[in-house]
């Protein structure tokens, strides 16, 4: 059958991809490289949405346009497999989650492959594969085996670490975490301890180290959670109570990097707004750490950092985290059951909400007081949520004069409010200006540079604080109480932690015979039988995060098969780095944060050559949904019950069309009635005659009346609604309540759909699903319509209605080379120069965008271009060959039927060389001149594009402009302005 059969040609070329590995990458240290790569995904069992590949098809479209350009690309994919999701569906039906994940990745790689990824498959990787976990517990047990050495600004070995110990003890050993959990010892204690005291001495200083952290505890999922999975104090999955708990738990010391993680930033391509994101949560700061003493209790030190110590004349209350180690202490017998209320109400909220909310002041005052160590003035000690445990100290030296959070408090707590800057305005607001004088003690009259340095040369002197650089970021928390992670190779020895030796990995999860946690709350580990380390030492319980396997993937993807080393350092040498990444902003201070972390370390152990494992990085928009509604009727009217009781009954499902619901939405049934459509009387009065039998007209409906709401607007589904037109059969058929729903339409017979654009959910019922629209336009169109929607940065409503658009293109391009959708008809005639100029505008317009990632536009200059070569009635090779070549990275598998078609091999168009362009093909034979005279453009005349400004000047001289237009007055001046215009002064 004739024509353009885009599901015929795509199987066939997947196919042909899938047998020849056509896409597969070789090391080839005398070829320039190219690495692409895209965030790889968790493997939901709902499948692609056509939401999630536009990212993928932009990814592709660079690959293969990289190929063109003579690199050697490196295009993988592979899945981020282990996960909550199929754990939680685990615990319901007892499957295990491996067989579920298998499930959803096999249902991921046969949509990935339909829309002709040129993905290298052959590198697939998996995190939850035990082949592939081994290497990211080997990178764990590398971190639990360094310590940040300060004096270096590097990460070492811990040998180097324990050649200190034993020269000098822990004299003069200058290391990245909290001094104030290490201790002091000589050379000879350390000699004389025992294998378990040096371990315990040395724990603090690892990259790795377990210790007691305040996590988000859900016990309905019985596991930590991180903020990101905390909304409102429930979780995001589930809606389980989460509370603040206190839990042994173990950390990354990501803090080390933070100065370089910042420094980093300044090196990558990356957007703004993501490397701005990455600043604020590693937050820098520079400032002074100050420490009050506390009224009746000589021991306590409550120590808070500043970045406004030129503000601690104004410190008139201190504010600590509920969380705080001294609020027992502190708090006075008669406070004790307000502060103990506010603790428990403060479990139930994450950091994320306590640190958004903004609005709502509460907190309880401790009964303490502490004293201002430059007035020794008593300030009340007061608890409130907005402090945290994990930020800072924990401890806010509260300035109400300056800081508007703590100006609130004050005000509603009635505590005092002291300016201490003769320019601050602080009547009605804080007032954190730095200008003018200082009004107190010994920086009165100062400015604040010079009353900065005397109030932090005090600190020093005085032993009560000291100029310090601080970061906001925290260590990150590695452990979870799951299943359905990496084991965290550490097992434990007399209460002591120690690392599973190298050759014994992986360590591989066990079989349990359920998947949550125990009786006695214990993670679900616990229930594995007989699971001990050389069968006598416990193991831990905790499972890795989910960041954990993905924070070094496009490692493996170098060298996937090498079961010596996590990546080949030849392979590491020649890849390096990811030249191209594409994701979600969303991951900016997880993933990102995280993978640049493991990548710094692992630069430090000499295990890598680059500085940063994504040199450019585009975060793609949203594709969102175009969600379609219809407005059910919500009539209500009194129905007598068995007991001759009147009840209120619901009526049957209604529905009106858009225009109906637009006109009826705010008037009353009575109203309704008397509406001028014909249709809508007439349906209303039938439905109505149906719940009064016997009735017939308006006055005897008026036990009925619309509810309240009078109408719900509901979802429905987008696949059975076209061009807004809903399916009225399908909707009966679509969910049984609706069977009998019954229906007032438009005046033309057709019932119209609202809309609205918002996320695409399966809970909207927008959600569009690629295998269809493939199954209809073809892969190519699919690929075409998502980069065409608009900028690939933006968010982009979709419509499924211009699908059709971008595949009538397709069969246009086509038909230039099967004419009638007859034989193929390629002919070898010396093409004409329109058809050399059109070709040539499009070489270069698709180069330049593709460079600059601007793919919408260069799809828009393909279909210009197709159209310019239909209207000249084009059929030649010298034009049409070089056209298949620059569309092959957005249609791949027309290009790839079309380019077998021109006579060559099958297959083999990834390996053309992209078309040279010749700028000598855009240069005009003519020129059109603006003839002004007098500066008023009064005529336009063609020249060759060869003539000089002679030429051209004598030709105006010698036309009839002046007699027409001069009254045949002289020219004094003819000034002619090369390619552009002629102006004649007369």
């Amino acid at each position: 059958m004739p024509g353009y059969h885009p599901q015929d040609i795509e199987k066939k070329w997947q196919a042909h991809w899938k047998e020849h590995n056509t896409f597969k990458a070789e090391n080839q240290p005398d070829k320039p490289k190219y690495y692409v790569l895209d965030m790889f995904p968790y493997p939901s069992g709902a499948g692609l949405h056509v939401g999630h590949p536009l990212g993928y098809i932009a990814s592709d479209i660079v690959s293969r346009y990289k190929r063109l350009q003579g690199f050697n690309v490196l295009h993988p994919m592979g899945f981020d497999s282990f996960g909550l999701p199929a754990e939680q569906y685990a615990i319901q039906t007892g499957q295990h989650p491996a067989i579920t994940t298998e499930q959803n990745i096999d249902t991921y790689i046969r949509q990935l492959n339909s829309l002709g990824f040129s993905y290298d498959w052959s590198r697939e990787v998996r995190t939850s594969d035990p082949q592939y976990y081994k290497w990211t517990q080997w990178i764990f047990l590398k971190l639990f085996n360094s310590w940040y050495n300060l004096d270096t600004d590097s990460a070492e070995p811990l040998k180097t670490l324990l050649d200190k110990f034993a020269e000098n003890g822990s004299q003069g050993v200058r290391a990245a975490g909290d001094e104030e959990e290490r201790h002091d010892f000589t050379a000879g204690q350390w000699q004389m301890w025992s294998e378990k005291q040096k371990l315990q001495a040395v724990h603090p200083y690892r990259l790795a180290y377990q210790s007691d952290t305040y996590v988000n505890w859900c016990a309905g999922l019985g596991t930590v959670l991180s903020n990101d999975e905390v909304k409102d104090g429930l979780s995001e999955r589930g809606g389980f109570p989460v509370e603040r708990r206190l839990m042994p738990q173990w950390n990354l010391r990501i803090t080390a990097y933070a100065d370089r993680l910042l420094q980093g930033l300044d090196t990558i391509d990356w957007p703004e707004a993501v490397k701005e994101m990455q600043r604020n949560w590693i937050g820098k700061s520079i400032g002074a750490e100050v420490s009050f003493s506390v009224q009746g209790h000589k021991q306590a030190q409550i120590k808070v950092y500043t970045t406004r110590v030129d503000t601690i004349y104004g410190a008139t209350f201190l504010v600590l985290a509920p969380e705080h180690e001294l609020v027992k202490e502190l708090t006075t017998p008669e406070q004790q059951e307000t502060i103990q209320e506010y603790i428990d109400a403060t479990k139930r909220r994450s950091e994320r909400d306590r640190m958004a909310d903004t609005k709502t002041v509460s907190g309880a005052f401790t009964g303490a007081y502490a004293l201002n160590p430059f007035t020794n003035e008593p300030i009340q000690i007061w608890i409130a949520d907005y402090v945290l445990a994990g930020y800072g100290t924990g401890a806010v030296m509260a300035v109400p004069s300056g800081d508007q959070r703590d100006y609130v408090f004050a005000k509603h707590f009635n505590l005092p409010i002291v300016r201490v800057v003769d320019q601050q305005q602080i009547e009605e607001q804080a007032d954190p200006t730095k200008e003018g004088t200082y009004l107190h003690g010994l920086i009165q009259g100062m400015g604040y540079k010079e009353a900065t340095q005397v109030l932090i040369q005090q600190l020093e002197e005085r032993g009560i604080g000291k100029g310090k650089v601080n970061f906001r970021i925290r260590d990150a928390i590695f452990g979870r109480q799951r299943y359905w992670g990496e084991p965290i190779p550490i097992y434990y020895k007399d209460g002591v932690a120690y690392g599973v030796a190298e050759a014994d990995l992986p360590l591989v999860l066990p079989e349990i015979d359920e998947y949550k946690p125990t009786e006695t709350g214990e993670p679900p580990l616990a229930r594995a039988k007989d699971w001990k380390y050389k069968g006598q030492y416990d193991y831990e319980l905790s499972t890795m995060p989910g960041w954990a396997g993905s924070s070094w993937y496009f490692l493996r993807y170098m060298d996937p098969e090498n079961q010596e080393r996590f990546v080949g350092q030849e392979a590491e040498q020649y890849w390096q780095q990811v030249d191209l990444y594409l994701g979600g902003a969303e991951h900016a201070t997880g993933h990102l944060l995280y993978s640049r972390f493991w990548h710094l370390f692992l630069k430090d152990l000499g295990l890598v050559t680059a500085n940063e494992p994504f040199q450019k990085l585009i975060n793609q928009g949203m594709i969102l949904g175009r969600s379609n509604f219809v407005y059910r009727l919500n009539l209500a009217y009194s129905q007598a019950d068995e007991n001759g009781q009147l009840q209120k009954v619901s009526g049957p499902n209604v529905f009106v069309s858009r225009s109906i619901y637009d006109e009826i939405r705010d008037v009353s049934l009575e109203e309704a009635l008397q509406s001028k459509r014909g249709p809508l009387r007439t349906k209303l009065r039938e439905v109505l005659r149906n719940l009064t039998p016997g009735s017939s007209d308006s006055n005897s409906f008026a036990s009925v009346g619309f509810g309240s709401p009078a109408f719900t607007p509901l979802h429905v589904d987008v696949n059975i609604v076209e061009n807004d037109v809903l399916d009225i059969d399908a909707f009966k058929n679509w969910r049984e309540e609706y069977a009998n729903a019954e229906f007032i339409l438009e005046d033309n017979g057709t019932y119209v759909c609202g809309v609205e654009v918002e996320k695409m959910s399966k809970s909207k019922y927008n959600v569009v699903n690629p295998d269809t629209l493939i199954e209809k336009f073809g892969a190519d169109a699919l690929r075409l319509y998502e980069m065409f929607l608009g900028p690939l940065e933006q968010f982009k409503p979709w419509n499924t209605n211009g699908m059709s658009g971008v595949a009538g293109f397709l069969k246009k391009l086509w038909r230039l080379y099967h004419p009638q959708d007859g034989d193929f008809a390629v002919t070898d005639e010396t093409p004409k120069p329109a058809e050399l100029k059109a070709l040539h505008k499009a070489i270069k317009k698709v180069e330049e965008d593709i460079e600059k990632f601007s793919f919408n536009t260069t799809v828009s200059a393909l279909m210009i271009t197709v159209n310019e070569l239909t209207a000249l009635n084009t059929h030649n090779r010298a034009v049409l060959e070089p056209l298949v070549v620059l569309i092959s990275p957005y249609a791949p598998h027309l290009a790839e039927e079309l380019w077998q078609k021109l006579g060559h091999e099958a297959g083999s168009i990834s390996s053309a060389s992209y078309p040279e362009f010749r700028e000598e093909y855009l240069v005009e034979d003519t020129v059109n001149y603006p003839v002004a005279i007098n500066g008023k453009v009064r005529e336009q005349l063609q020249f060759p594009a060869t003539a000089t400004a002679a030429e051209i000047e004598a030709a105006v001289r010698a036309t009839d402009i002046l007699a027409r237009y001069a009254e045949g007055k002289e020219a004094k001046k003819v000034i002619v302005v090369p390619g552009r215009m002629v102006n004649v002064v007369v």
